[in-house]
């Protein structure tokens, strides 16, 4: 079982994400706090047993992306979610920074929470739809199409990764493990984890949801 701990300060929301997680038999809700001071204090003797930070960012006495460095910082195999009325760019490039792997507007909160946290226990990353146009759109110059989307970053040569590591890209974004691809294709683990750096380091990303979003951005996917 998971364990996910709730960070949110509105008591509804707070108590819907709790039910929701309660009744997951592969889920349990280890703690649940409305404020950046409790879950800290709260991390500080219990974060080495955490698997799922679920946190809103706009609490009453900081951010939600304090609290998940803090976690990230004491158990770098947490893997923190945000749901966030922010759908703007900065945010949600914040959040993926600091280590989120998925982020979820509020006004598409599906109606279980804990359908989206096993989604990202098998490898997935899952962004709000909406979260994900607004982005894309923010980079869109002239009305083109997402494949023609002009980057932050330098345009990266057609070339930059090999077919292998294409093919990987595309296999992650779709969510799958990799021990999936690995099956797929007829690949060791080990061999798959090497196409991942690789692929990793010439995307400049730490995280899967970091390279689905950048690839996303250059068009690579």
């Amino acid at each position: 079982m998971w364990r996910v701990l709730v960070v949110e300060d509105d008591p509804l929301m707070r108590e819907f994400f709790e039910a929701s997680v309660s009744k997951c038999t592969e889920l349990e809700l280890a703690a649940s706090f409305g404020s950046a001071l409790a879950a800290k204090a709260w991390l500080d003797q219990n974060a080495k047993s955490l698997h799922v930070l679920l946190t809103d960012l706009g609490l009453p006495d900081g951010s939600g992306l304090d609290v998940i460095r803090y976690a990230r910082a004491l158990n770098p195999d947490c893997e923190p979610l945000v749901i966030s009325m922010f759908g703007d760019e900065d945010n949600v490039l914040a959040s993926i920074e600091a280590g989120a792997l998925g982020y979820i507007h509020k006004d598409s909160t599906p109606d279980d929470i804990a359908d989206t946290i096993l989604e990202m226990r098998a490898g997935g990353s899952p962004i709000s739809p909406m979260v994900a146009r607004r982005i894309l759109a923010k980079h869109d110059k002239g009305g083109r199409s997402p494949a023609a989307l002009a980057p932050a970053t330098p345009a990266a040569p057609p070339a930059l990764l090999s077919p292998r590591e294409q093919e990987v890209l595309e296999l992650i974004s779709q969510g799958h493990t990799y021990a999936e691809i690995a099956e797929l294709h007829q690949l060791s683990t080990h061999t798959v984890q090497t196409h991942i750096k690789r692929l990793y380091s010439k995307l400049s990303v730490h995280t899967r949801g970091e390279a689905v979003f950048e690839a996303t951005r250059m068009g690579l996917l």
